[in-house]
């Protein structure tokens, strides 16, 4: 699969919406040099949207957050999948990016109408600048895979805590990829896991006095 970069954008700190830029620079295992998003232990450290889907749903620019606008198919592309984007930069694609219902406040009824569109969320593996009209060519399946599902990516989160130490929940939902609200689910989503995950995560307040986890290699290659 071979496309073209039809849009870079960048979202500092404090903006609604992202800013076109003429380019931006990606560093590795971190996101755009200024975003928002950016962050060593993110799996969402840059949106790639496929740009078929602004005309197709009559958006106005930037509304859906993206970092790439690209001419890619994005509901087709594979978790685990690297883009090399341009001459360098490589991108880790991670999974799909979930409709949530703060789509409806853009459009009415847009969450269930743009589905498995609404874009593929990916890490920098290798650095550079990233420019309109850079290619991008799709390298394929090279690094492990991550599931589309919110409470699988919880899971493997969990998994990979070490023993003897503690996630807290705020942190537990930003390395699954996930918004904080969803720390309200966890108690049920982990009970549901069995007694193996009891104690794995953990709210801020807890008195427990385990030493708590940041994540640190989560997305090192397996």
């Amino acid at each position: 699969m071979t496309g073209t970069v039809k849009g870079v954008a960048v979202r500092p700190p404090g903006a609604r919406r992202p800013d076109r830029v003429e380019s931006a620079h990606a560093v590795d295992g971190h996101g755009f040099d200024g975003d928002i998003h950016a962050g060593a232990l993110s799996p969402r450290q840059l949106l790639l949207i496929d740009a078929a889907v602004y005309d197709a749903f009559s958006l106005p620019p930037h509304v859906l957050g993206e970092n790439l606008l690209v001419d890619v198919d994005t509901a087709s592309l594979r978790s685990g999948s690297v883009l090399q984007v341009g001459d360098g930069v490589r991108l880790r694609m991670m999974f799909q990016c979930e409709a949530c219902g703060q789509l409806d406040a853009v459009q009415r009824g847009l969450a269930r109408r743009i589905g498995p569109r609404r874009g593929m969320l990916a890490r920098v593996l290798s650095g550079g600048a990233i420019r309109d009209g850079d290619t991008v060519r799709d390298l394929g399946v090279l690094e492990p895979a991550w599931s589309d599902d919110w409470r699988e990516r919880v899971r493997r989160v969990l998994d990979a805590v070490p023993e003897g130490r503690a996630l807290e929940y705020r942190q537990l939902a930003r390395l699954a990829g996930v918004q904080s609200s969803y720390c309200r689910a966890f108690p049920r989503v982990i009970a549901g896991f069995g007694p193996h995950y009891a104690g794995k995560a953990v709210p801020a307040q807890s008195s427990d006095t385990l030493e708590r986890w940041d994540g640190l290699g989560l997305f090192d290659r397996a």
